[in-house]
Order: C-alpha cells, then sequence, then structure tokens
C-alpha cells in the first residue's frame, strides 16, 4: 500500500542486517555516509483511522452466523511448525482459526520481502465464513526482530526512550507499520508497555523505554498512535507490568511483589496511555499477582475485570503465547479455555491450536463457556479485523510518506548515549577495533569504513566487550551491559543494526553529538553525562 515500493525495495538492500538484535554481528547494506537528520523526516496528512466501532455492525452479522466450532476457532491465534504456508492454511480452513502468527521458525535463515509477501498471502487468501484472517508478528524491533532481513531493521523501545522525540516515534512506528503492511502483516504485538527496573529485570530490559514510567508512557502512546496510521493493530504488552519482576515467563511463573491498585501509579502507566491513545489491543502477561501467586494474570479474572474497569479497556485482550513455561507450568486443564473463561478475547500460541479450538467447542457444548459470552469476545476480535483490513485499504493521495533511510538514521543519531566520558568526542581519522565477536568486529568495520574511517591496527582503539581495555566502548544493547568498562569514553546504540552503527561511527570521526538521554536508572549510571 503506502510505501510498498520504497521499503520493499530498502528491505531488499538490507539483507544481512539484525535477525535478533542481539550483537554487533548483523551484516548488510549500510546507510550512505551523507545520510543524516539535516533534513528531519516526517510523515504528516494520514486519513482518519478507522475503528472498530466503525464496523460492530458488520462484524455482529458475521460472528452471528458462526458454528459453535468456527465460534471457537475464531477466539484463537495459531502458530505451526515449517516453512510453507499450507499447515497454516489448513489450520485456518479446518478449524476455522480467527489467524495466525509467522514467527522466525517458519521462514528461511535470511528471508526477503518477497519470501514473507508470498507466505502472507496465501495465508491471507485462507477461505473463512467472513472473517479476515489475523496474520500476526512479533516485531517489536532490537532483540525481538522474528522477521530478520525481510524487514526494516527497527531498533528497541529504549533506543526511542533515549531519543525523547514523540513525533520522531510516532513517525517511525507507522513507517514500521507501513513495512508490516506491505508484507502482509495485519497485527504487530507491540509496543513493549513495561517499566524496565534495569539489571535485574531479565526479560524485557531494552525492549522497555525506559525506567520512569511517565516517560515510557509517552513513548508508548507516541507509538500506539504511529501503529495506528500505518494500519496494523498493535497491542500493548505485559498487562499488568512485566519490567520490575526477576523471571522470564518463558521459563517459569514471575510474581508481582504489588497488587494492580499499588501498581496503579507507576506500572500501569504507560498501559492507561495505550488506552488513552486508542490502542485496539492489550496482551494479558503471564504474571502471577500477590493473591493469587501460582495464577498467571493471563488466566486470572481479576486481571481482566483491572483493565477492563480501572483503565477502561474496551477492546481486545489477548493472553501472552500460551505455549510458555509460565502457563504450562501453572495452568490446569486447557489453557485456552481457561483464559476465555477468565477474560481473554484471544488466545494467543496454544500449543496444540486444533486441541484448543476442540476444547473450546466442548466447553461451550457443556456449558462451562457461555455462548454470548463467546459472541461478544468474536465480535470484538472481528470488528478489530475488519477495521485492520479497511485501514490497509487506505490511500490518502495527500499524504508524504517519511523515507525509511531518514527515519532510521535520525532515530539512532537521536538516540547514541554517551555512558562514561564527555559529551562531545574530539574524533578520530582512524579506529583499531578490538573485542567481541569477529562478526561484530566486521559489522562496525564496515559502518565505520562508510563513515570514512581507516581501520586497521592503529588510531583510537574502541571495543565492543566492556572487559576488554580500549580509550572507547561501545555497547549495542542495554546500557548497563557496558558497566565496568575501563575505557575513559562509552557509548551505547541499544542495538546492531546498520544505522546504529553508522551513527557510533559518525561520533567516532566527530560528526556527530551524542545527545540521547539515559532513560533508566541502575548501579553506574551516574557516570552517564546529560548531553541532551
Amino acid at each position: 500500500m503506502r510505501l510498498t515500493a520504497l521499503t520493499t525495495a530498502l528491505a531488499l538492500t538490507l539483507t544481512g542486517c539484525s535477525a535478533g538484535g542481539g550483537g554487533a554481528g548483523d551484516e548488510g547494506t549500510q546507510p550512505s555516509a551523507g545520510s543524516g537528520t539535516s533534513a528531519p523526516a516526517s510523515s504528516e496528512a494520514v486519513p482518519t483511522p478507522l475503528t472498530p466501532a466503525d464496523f460492530a455492525d458488520e462484524a455482529a452479522d458475521i460472528v452471528d452466523s458462526f458454528s459453535d466450532d468456527e465460534l471457537a476457532g475464531s477466539l484463537i491465534i495459531g502458530t505451526w511448525s515449517g516453512t510453507g504456508p499450507q499447515t497454516a492454511v489448513d489450520m485456518v480452513e479446518k478449524d476455522s482459526l480467527g489467524g495466525v502468527i509467522v514467527m522466525a521458525d517458519n521462514l528461511s535463515e535470511t528471508p526477503s520481502a518477497e519470501e514473507v509477501t508470498q507466505l502472507t498471502t496465501a495465508i491471507a487468501g485462507a477461505r473463512t465464513k467472513g472473517q479476515p484472517v489475523s496474520i500476526a508478528v512479533d516485531q517489536e524491533g532490537g532483540p525481538v526482530s522474528r522477521l530478520s532481513t525481510a524487514a526494516l531493521p527497527f531498533p528497541p523501545l529504549m533506543a526511542f526512550g533515549a531519543a525523547d522525540d514523540g513525533k520522531l516515534t510516532t513517525t517511525a512506528t507507522t513507517v514500521q507499520a507501513e513495512n508490516l503492511s506491505d508484507l502482509g502483516f495485519t497485527i504487530d504485538f507491540a509496543p513493549d508497555s513495561d517499566v524496565t527496573v534495569g539489571p535485574k529485570d531479565v526479560a524485557i530490559n531494552v525492549r522497555s523505554a525506559g525506567g520512569d514510567a511517565e516517560d515510557v508512557a509517552e513513548v508508548v502512546a507516541r507509538a500506539v498512535e504511529g501503529y495506528d496510521a500505518g494500519g496494523v493493530a498493535s497491542s500493548a504488552k505485559h498487562f499488568p507490568g512485566h519490567g520490575r519482576l526477576t523471571v522470564d515467563s518463558h521459563e517459569g511463573l514471575p510474581v508481582s511483589e504489588k497488587s494492580i491498585d499499588e501498581l496503579e501509579d507507576s506500572d500501569l502507566l504507560p498501559f492507561q496511555s495505550a488506552v488513552d491513545a486508542g490502542v485496539p489491543m492489550v496482551m494479558m502477561g503471564h504474571i502471577g499477582l500477590p493473591d493469587a501467586k501460582t495464577t498467571p494474570a493471563s488466566l486470572n479474572p481479576k486481571a481482566y475485570t483491572a483493565l477492563r474497569e480501572k483503565l477502561g479497556f474496551d477492546g481486545v485482550v489477548v493472553t501472552d503465547a500460551l505455549n510458555m513455561e509460565a502457563v504450562t507450568q501453572s495452568a490446569n486443564g486447557d489453557a485456552a479455555v481457561n483464559a476465555l473463561a477468565a477474560g481473554a478475547d484471544l488466545a494467543l500460541m496454544p500449543p496444540d491450536a486444533a486441541a484448543a479450538q476442540d476444547a473450546v467447542a466442548a466447553a461451550l457444548g457443556d456449558g462451562t463457556l457461555k455462548r454470548d459470552d463467546l459472541v461478544d469476545k468474536s465480535r470484538r476480535v472481528v470488528a478489530m479485523q475488519l477495521a485492520t483490513a479497511a485501514a490497509q485499504q487506505q490511500d490518502d493521495p495527500a499524504a508524504s510518506p517519511a523515507d525509511p533511510e531518514a527515519v532510521l538514521t535520525e532515530v539512532a543519531e537521536k538516540s547514541l548515549t554517551v555512558l562514561k566520558g564527555e559529551c562531545e568526542f574530539a574524533g578520530t581519522d582512524a579506529i583499531s577495533i578490538v573485542g567481541g565477536s569477529e562478526k561484530e568486529k566486521a559489522a562496525l568495520r564496515r559502518a565505520a569504513e562508510t563513515a570514512g574511517l581507516s581501520v586497521g591496527s592503529g588510531g583510537t582503539t574502541v571495543s565492543l566487550s566492556p572487559g576488554t581495555s580500549a580509550e572507547v566502548a561501545v555497547g549495542t544493547a542495554a546500557p548497563w551491559t557496558m558497566r565496568g568498562t575501563p575505557a575513559k569514553s562509552a557509548v551505547t546504540a541499544y542495538d546492531s543494526n546498520p544505522y546504529a552503527l553508522g551513527a557510533v561511527a559518525k561520533w567516532l570521526k566527530g560528526d556527530l553529538s551524542a545527545t540521547g538521554q539515559l532513560p533508566v536508572e541502575y548501579e553506574g549510571s551516574d557516570e552517564a553525562p546529560d548531553c541532551g
């Protein structure tokens, strides 16, 4: 739709860019040395967004025609094994699923935009009873980037917290959403709306915009606006907040020390901000609460009631993935049935989607789940799907789509943060790279050479590892990973994509001031100067 030719061409040139955002070893075409922020990117005139409320009557007509099996399936987003679309198509057609999620395992190691588009087009063509097929992806940016080389290489949300530019956040997420829409996706499970506590936060960390709830709330709201403008349904996650927890819910059940009421002035603020910004979907986390330590919030009716009543959310509530250890270790009975009974509208990634659909249909048949309740859920889901489908058909001839390369460059340059030393780097013409893997060093070498730096055995020593002695240390992940570096100067780019490393190279050359604001406090963060 909006950026098909431009973003597809750029995605194809970036073959080898960040597959998962971890480490600086992501190969790819470097941004041009002349690209920068002298002409700020913007995406101004956009059509008035369509909302699910605009499609309530049409959704009701569709859902009211569903059989019990179709109604049960409409509330499930499935996952599958393998790289071809046929299994996913069969799941949608035979089990009447509301949609599927595309994971990295469903793609080749270095997928092209064409490969992804062929996959999503085949799935979207599955026969349904009028319900659009949701094609979802978990594409936050940074370490959670399932599409690898097929999509534009966006950084994690902490980079936007560091950049502290609301308009840029909206522009960037609009570009990201348009890219995903062009690739055939209708849902992105982003933005992460958690408030991180820093190094003890093993699951979220750099995925969060930062450690201050009000600042995170601002970034989240602007991101929601961008996804909406770009025609993709977003999902604020992980309610009621995963950022202060020290157990990864992929591996076990984390338990919050605070009740939802006690989180109202902290962790809930970004979710309230997302709701106020019109987010169509909120993801319920697998998080135990003080009065229900063995029951994930995703299976806890009180958590859903709090989201609906305390935050006033009337959109779609989706569970976090039901194949995660926090649920498989804790749930009694069928997790999909229990989640829907607790208050979820969509059960995401049950271990066996067909079995989950059978279980939901059986629970509907024996009265465990009430048809009227499931009809209401399905109407919300279908209305959201219809609104997204309509939004992706909209084109505003007056709109001036932002240039993806300019946007990615601007985000990288505005987020680059000095962790130690002086705000202004004197600049050098030559560097030698030490520390880190060979792949990481090669990525920084490419960025440096593109910026006009000589890379060899002399010049300023630059380390990609906090434990290696050098004049300058460069971080490509959470800022606290560079604690203890012996280097006189240290910066973090929050990611290792070519644009992030390009900003580092320009800073080393003396052509860029690092103005990013450290968005989280931790032991040792007082070394960071205020360079804003």
